[in-house]
């Protein structure tokens, strides 16, 4: 894995649990959420199966089977409630990281303002 995509994945758990606490999806229509609204994300289908897997096996998600439709059968996910405790620690995780990023873009700005790098 690389740097980049270890990065990108870093955080995919919380934006799989964030979309299906807007609504219940099954794998393939929160991949194509996700890929829709975070495209820079870049959520292969392996990466968002094994999130949903690891989600659902940690409690934070739960699945039922919709057999309603005229295809084959669709397992659909649903935030738990110890899935929503788990949004509340990635919202204060993401909240803190925010804080350092903005830290790093201001001081660097600052360092160099008028266009002059250093060294």
């Amino acid at each position: 894995m690389t740097d980049s995509s270890r990065q990108q994945s870093r955080h995919l758990a919380a934006f799989v649990l964030l979309m299906l606490a807007e609504a219940p999806r099954h794998g393939g229509a929160l991949q194509t959420a996700l890929n829709n609204r975070l495209p820079a994300l870049k959520a292969d289908s392996a990466a968002v199966y094994r999130t949903l897997q690891q989600l659902e096996k940690a409690g934070e998600l739960r699945s039922d089977w919709d057999t309603s439709g005229t295809g084959p059968a669709i397992r659909v996910y649903r935030v738990t409630p110890a899935g929503w405790k788990k949004l509340e620690f990635w919202l204060e995780d993401i909240k803190s990281r925010l804080e350092s990023l903005q830290y790093f873009v201001r001081q660097y700005a600052r360092l160099t303002e008028g266009g002059a790098k250093p060294g």
